[in-house]
């Protein structure tokens, strides 16, 4: 009779247990499912990058953009020559006391820079119309297919033609430069460390300056 109650006792404590797991797992189950349907409940819906940028009067262009065409400036067109030792005129002049330049060259290079921005203003209006034409085109609803691949074809080509004034003006100035100079204007520009401010170790630091032109 013992065995059989302690049998019996064994069977309730394992049925209770199994309820009490089952309890468990249902009201983890629960938790888990109240969270997820809350989090999708809050969860934002996905905003454009571009919200904002549909009160631009032309939507392919920023107020900065526009600024900058108007200007002349590069709108970072140059940079296949600014960022591989050729410097430009108009951060040469910027910088004619760094660097320093003469005043032959601060002739030479004024004259560069001047040609350069009345050209890259005239090519700026052209690619500002371009897109101004497309953004026109797409807002009434009159763009074609045909359409859209010429006024793209405008817009490229007064785009390259902005970019070859830009990348030019650095070809031209280059030959007017001497290698320190070049070397100046890259280490004042951020492109390259200063040899002046940090001879290596091991070198002499007088004899280093001097190779360098420091002094």
């Amino acid at each position: 009779m013992t065995r059989l109650s302690n049998l019996t006792t064994l069977s309730r404590v394992a049925a209770r247990a199994r309820r009490h797991a089952t309890t468990t797992i249902a009201a983890a189950v629960v938790i888990v499912t109240s969270l997820a349907t809350g989090s999708a409940a809050q969860a934002p819906a996905a905003t454009s990058l571009y919200a904002g940028q549909e009160n631009r009067p032309i939507k392919s262009l920023s107020a900065e953009d526009l600024a900058e065409l108007r200007r002349g400036g590069g709108w970072g067109l140059a940079r296949a020559a600014e960022l591989n030792g050729m410097p430009g005129p108009a951060h040469l002049l910027e910088l004619k006391n760094q660097i320093p330049l003469t005043a032959d060259q601060i002739m030479a290079i004024s004259a560069i820079f001047e040609g350069m921005r009345t050209t890259a203003i005239a090519e700026g209006e052209r690619l500002i119309s371009g897109e101004e034409a497309l953004e026109t085109a797409f807002r009434n609803g009159s763009i074609t297919n045909k359409s859209l691949q010429e006024l793209l074809s405008d817009i490229g080509q007064a785009r390259i033609a902005l970019r070859y004034v830009h990348l030019a003006a650095h070809l031209k100035t280059l030959p007017l430069l001497t290698h320190d100079q070049i070397a100046r204007y890259n280490v004042l520009r951020g492109y390259s460390d200063d040899p002046c401010a940090n001879p290596p170790k091991g070198h002499d630091v007088n004899m280093w300056r001097k190779h360098n032109g420091c002094d």
